[in-house]
């Protein structure tokens, strides 16, 4: 049977922190940045970990 693949896109969204949390960046960063202000735009700059309801999906989509 062959080895089962990481889902690629997984593989460039999210990294596992050393205690095993799952580490995110946020969305709505990307365009249309005109409109949202200052504050917002530099909170969605900062990463944050996956919610403990996706963990276990976003786990079996990282595993190798």
């Amino acid at each position: 049977m062959p080895k089962m693949k990481s889902k690629s896109s997984a593989k460039k969204r999210f990294s596992l922190t050393g205690t095993g949390k799952i580490k995110r960046k946020h969305a709505y960063k990307s365009h249309i940045l005109t409109k949202k202000s200052t504050k917002r735009k530099r909170n969605l700059t900062y990463t944050t970990t996956v919610d403990v309801a996706d963990e276990k999906r976003v786990k079996e989509m990282l595993s190798k």
